[in-house]
Order: structure tokens, then sequence, then C-alpha cells
């Protein structure tokens, strides 16, 4: 029997023969995604953002297919990363908008159920939302190039393709190497306190306050590797732009500090993130702007399906039953509903917000489904998306004279939908592309993203509640700023609270200077220069800590290095290594961090502190140390980061 059949309009797919869903299948893809959310968790409460899990999962299930079976299909794979990207993408849509309930007050821990079926009903919407807009996003747009997309079905061909179990197994070790290095960091760090996690530093001359740090994070290092060079110094720009010229031009704070690196955080937090929020909002609003085509594309195309069904696609092409699609969307409606009656205890405010969510959630996803299609899952300007929406729905509730706590706990859980139907719906479409171009059916693939989403958001509250228990500060403090989250509770007290009051003086020059970014972006689109303003990396960087910059840039840095004389078309090969071994890096650190918060709800916090109580004296660096060490241990790592990046054989450079 042929592997592959041919359909009515003459394109040609895998046959029923071929195995997509399996046992095995279903099992590693539901590991993978609960793995993948854990992680992405902590990455996004302290980088504030996320990279895209497609292709790591994507090589693990290569990797442990090639290792354990003989007869493993690229389907099979490919249906394990479709689930497994899932908990990533769910994990962001969380982490943006949940901690905002701790920071306002609303909460002293996370609500196990309503974190739950907040973060399912979100991303079940996000498939549902997704699937009638298949056809305009995904097989009938030529515009839309989906690049993590196209490089995920490249890394699932090469890994079909590829020479055997030696390469295998090489591929398999760039990722042990990778997590060692970000384990032995997150150890060094956390656990043995050997070495400083940050290394910063302010000085005073009069009235200008001059700021300079960087976080000593391998994770961060290899979140930039993977954006690569462009977006890196998109965001690395961003934060210099408030930190490196706002803060000293701005000057010392009034009060009193400790020190002058308190001095300057605290002149970021009350005032200039607020610059960052203001440059957010027009992008936000650009890229809805952007993308008002496609939403009447896919209002036509929603059309069309309800008038002329799917008897025209071939059994392998069509997407999940219609009838299945209302009964889990009803589903999620009515635990919406109950979860924000909940939440307000408010008939009207619920019947509001419940309307918001949905109508904004299906806007949101075309959104966020044209975006991923034009510069990847990873680039995808979710906080943009999720503070319109923010904007949209506080102005509801002040239009409906909704005010005090139940209105920025609805306005919260409006964003809180919004966002993660905004990452799932992005990742959606990401897969949905992959499998187009590998032959993977569309309504299978739809089904894993479903299973992936609903064990995925069991692991949400337990994780965020281990973490803000057992780090520093918790949630908000110096180890896990979860910025986003931040920047929501800021705005809806800001609308809401009695006493609150937003500095509208900063938000408006951000919004300044978000315009000047648009007309700088359009100036270099117009002469057709390679490098683009794109505005939204721009402004999360101006948002977020300056530490996280600095080594996202090293990471970046180091991808260019390696990539600079390699044609474009081959630069994906190229950096293949170097994006198994950074994928390694993130997820030890990040696992480790989890693992280490573990410990800690268990009475083991720290070395000293297990010394201390079996032996009764403890271990400790002195502060002296420490700096010089952590100096040391910074160098080491990039040096090691710069060589397991190495490509394997050189690809053909530019003729």
């Amino acid at each position: 029997m042929s592997e592959f059949e041919t359909d009515r309009s003459g394109q040609t797919h895998p046959s029923s023969a071929v195995r997509e869903i399996t046992p095995r299948v279903i099992a590693l893809g539901l590991v993978l995604s609960v793995v993948m959310g854990a992680a992405n968790v902590y990455v996004g409460l302290v980088a504030g953002m996320t990279v895209s899990a497609s292709i790591p999962a994507a090589v693990m299930a290569m990797i442990l297919f090639k290792l354990f079976s003989r007869n493993a299909s690229i389907l099979e794979a490919n249906q394990v990363q479709t689930c497994a990207s899932a908990g990533e993408s769910l994990a962001a849509g969380v982490i943006f908008t949940m901690p905002a309930m701790i920071l306002i007050g609303y909460w002293t821990d996370f609500d196990y159920w309503a974190v739950t079926i907040i973060a399912m009903t979100g991303g079940l919407l996000g498939v549902l939302f997704m699937i009638p807009m298949r056809r305009v996003f995904v097989v009938d747009n030529q515009e839309l190039k989906y690049p993590e997309g196209v490089a995920c079905a490249a890394v699932l061909r090469a890994g079909e393709t590829s020479s055997g179990e030696a390469e295998t197994r090489e591929e398999a070790w760039s990722l042990i190497r990778g997590g060692i290095l970000g384990a032995t960091f997150a150890l060094l760090t956390k656990f043995f306190k050997v070495i400083l996690g940050t290394l910063e530093g302010a000085v005073g001359t009069g009235t200008r306050l001059f700021f300079f740090g960087s976080e000593l994070s391998p994770m961060l290092m290899a979140v930039g590797f993977i954006v690569r060079l462009h977006v890196a110094v998109l965001i690395f720009l961003g934060g210099a732009m408030t930190w490196l010229i706002a803060i000293p031009v701005y000057g010392l704070p009034a009060g009193d500090f400790e020190n002058l690196v308190d001095a300057a955080y605290a002149l970021w937090s009350s005032e200039l993130r607020f610059v960052g929020v203001g440059a957010m909002v027009v992008g936000g609003f650009a890229s809805l702007f952007s993308v008002r085509h496609g939403l009447l594309a896919a209002i036509r195309e929603l059309k069309r399906s309800l008038t002329e069904g799917q008897s025209l696609q071939s059994t392998d092409q069509r997407d999940m039953n219609a009838v299945v699609i209302l009964v889990i969307g009803a589903a999620c409606v009515a635990m919406l509903a109950v979860v924000n009656y909940q939440f307000t205890h408010g008939v009207a405010i619920t019947a509001l917000s419940t309307v918001v969510m949905l109508a904004a959630g299906f806007f949101f996803t075309a959104v966020a489904s044209y975006i991923v299609g034009l510069v990847g899952n990873s680039n995808s300007p979710v906080s943009g998306m999720t503070i319109t929406a923010v904007l949209i729905s506080g102005g509801l509730m002040t239009l409906f004279r909704f005010s005090g706590m139940e209105a920025m706990v609805a306005t919260l859980g409006v964003a809180a939908i919004v966002c993660c139907v905004a990452c799932t719906s992005g990742d959606v479409c990401n897969d949905l592309k992959t499998g187009s171009l590998v032959g993977s059916s569309p309504r299978r693939q739809q089904l894993m993203q479903v299973l992936g989403v609903v064990i995925a958001a069991f692991i949400m509250a337990p994780v965020l509640r281990l973490l803000h228990e057992n780090t520093e500060g918790g949630i908000g403090g110096a180890e896990l700023p979860a910025p986003q989250a931040g920047l929501f509770a800021s705005l809806v007290q800001g609308m809401f609270a009695a006493d609150g009051k937003l500095p509208w003086d900063k938000i408006w020059i951000g919004v300044g200077i978000g315009l000047i970014v648009l007309l700088i972006d359009y100036g270099l689109r117009t002469a057709k220069v390679g490098f683009r303003a794109h505005l939204m990396p721009i402004a999360v960087g101006m948002y977020l800590p300056f530490g996280i910059a600095p080594p996202i840039l090293i990471g970046g840095l180091i991808a260019h290095f390696w990539s600079r004389r390699i044609a474009p078309s081959d630069q994906d090969q190229a950096l293949h290594r170097g994006v198994l071994f950074s994928s390694g890096t993130i997820a030890g650190e990040a696992l480790t961090s989890v693992g280490l918060a573990i410990l800690a709800a268990a009475g083991v916090g720290t070395f000293d502190a297990l010394l201390k109580a079996t032996t009764g004296s403890g271990f400790s660096v002195p502060q002296w140390l420490q700096f010089p060490l952590s100096l040391i241990a910074a160098l080491v790592a990039v040096g090691l980061f710069f060589l397991a990046t190495r490509p394997k054989q050189p690809s053909n450079p530019r003729s």
C-alpha cells in the first residue's frame, strides 16, 4: 500500500496507513507539554518573555523515537511537537496575567481551580477560534511565511533523513550539555549561593544617576540565541533608552535609599517603565491595523465554511467536527461565567466581562495568527494585544460605572483569557503550518493541542504557588519580577483603585516614542533596509529590568557570529546545534529552579541551611569573594556557550 494518497483537488497527503496518533505519541506529547509548561512558567516570570517550544519539542521527539524505536514516522514526531508546544503557549498566557491577582491584593495565594479553569478555557478557546481560520491563514495565504513553522518542518524532515543513530546521539548530547550548563548555574546561584545572580552598580554625580547591570544567566543567553541578533538588539535598545538615557536625564529620585541601585530601580518602577507601557499601547494598535485585511478574510471564510461545509476536503485534511467545537466552546463559556461570578459576585458585571472575553478572544485570535505568520511565534507581541484588551475592558467597565476591586478583577479576568487565547491560537497556527508542510492531519493536530492544553492547565497553579512561596520575594520580587503581571496590576489599579493614579505624562511620552519608532520602521521598510525597527521588542525592552537585556544581546551576538557568512536559507541548518544547546540550557535552568522551589517547600532552602540542620555548622562564601567568582563564572559561561553552539559543519558561504 502506498504511504500517500491524492484528494479531489489533486493534492498529495500521507495515507491513513501512516501512523500519527499512537499511545506512545500521546504519552510523550503529554509529558513534554507538562515539562515545557513548567519550564516556561519560570522563564516568563524571570525574562518577561518565552520562546517557542515547537522546534525543541520536535527535536526531542525525533531523538527519543530514534533511540528507542526503529519504525517511528515523521507524523508521530509532529503530533508530539504539537501537543508539547501547547504547554509552553499556555504558560505564557497564564504567567503574564494571573500573578497580577496577587499583586493587587485580591489573592494571597493562587486559587487552584480559578487558575486551572482560566488556563484550560482560554487555551481551548484559542484552539477552537483558530480552527475556522485555518484555511485563511495557513492553507490559502501566500503572504504569510511562518518562519518558525517552516523551520520546524525542516527540522522534522532533517531528522527523518539524518545519517542515523550517531547523529541522533550527538543531538541528544547537545540538549544534555545545555541542560547541565543551565542547571549548574541555577544551583550555584540559588542553592549553594557561591555566585551572584546579578552584577549591577550605580553612581551618582550631582543630581544625575547612572546605572548598569546584567543578569548572570545562561538561560537568557539561550533566549537571545534563539530569537537571533535582530530582536536581541531591539530589546537592548529599548532597555538602553530607559536605563542608560532616561534615568540620567530624569535624575535622582526623592526619598531615602540604602544605595543608588535601589534608587535606580525605584525610579524605573514608579515612573519610567510606564514609558514602555505607552509604547506597547501604540504597538498593540499598530498590530491590529496591520491585520485588518486578514480579519475580513477570516470572517468571509467563517461564512463560507458555515454555508458550504468541508465536503471538498480530503478526510485527512478536515478540521475537528463542528458539533464537537460547539459543545466544547459552550462548556468553556459556562465555566468562564462561573469563574467571573466568583470573582465579582455580580450578575451584570459577570455578563459584561464574559461577553468582552469572547469577543476580544475571537478578535485577537485572528491578530495573533496573522502576526505569527509574519514574524514567528517567539516574536508575537502578545503583551501589546493584552494591553489593548485591558484598555478596552477597562473603558467598558468605566462606561457601565463599575469600579473598585470588582472592576479590577473583572478586567484582569478578561486580560487572562485574551492572553491565553492569543498565545495558544498563535501556537496552533504555527503548528498547523508545520503539519501542512509534512502532511499531518489538521484534525488530529487539533486534538493533540486540546489534550496538551487540558493536561498543562492542571500544573500551572501548583508551579506558580511553588515559585511564589519558595523564592526570594515571591512573584513580583527580585528573583521573579513578573514584569507583564506587574504592568497589568499597575494599569488596573491606576484605573479603578481609590488612590490609583497612572503617570500619564510618562505614558504619553511612550506613545510619542512609539509613533516615532513606527515612522522610522516605515522609512526602513520603504528603503528596503534589512534591519527593521519593530516596535514591540523595543517597548518590551523599555519595560523590563535592564539586567535581562545584556545576556540576551550576548546570545544574539553569538548566533550572529556563527551565521554571519552563511546564506539566509542555510542559517537554520547551521545554527541547529546551537538551538538544541540553547533549548537544553533553558530547560535545565528553569526546571532546576522549579526543583529547588520544591526542596524549599520541603524545608531544604539552601546548602547552608541544609548543613546547619544536619551538622550544626554552615557554609557561605564571603561577600567580597562573590563578585570575582561571579565575574569568572560569567566569562566561563559565555565561553562554553560560544564553543557549544558552533555549527557542526559550515554551510556554503554567500557567493
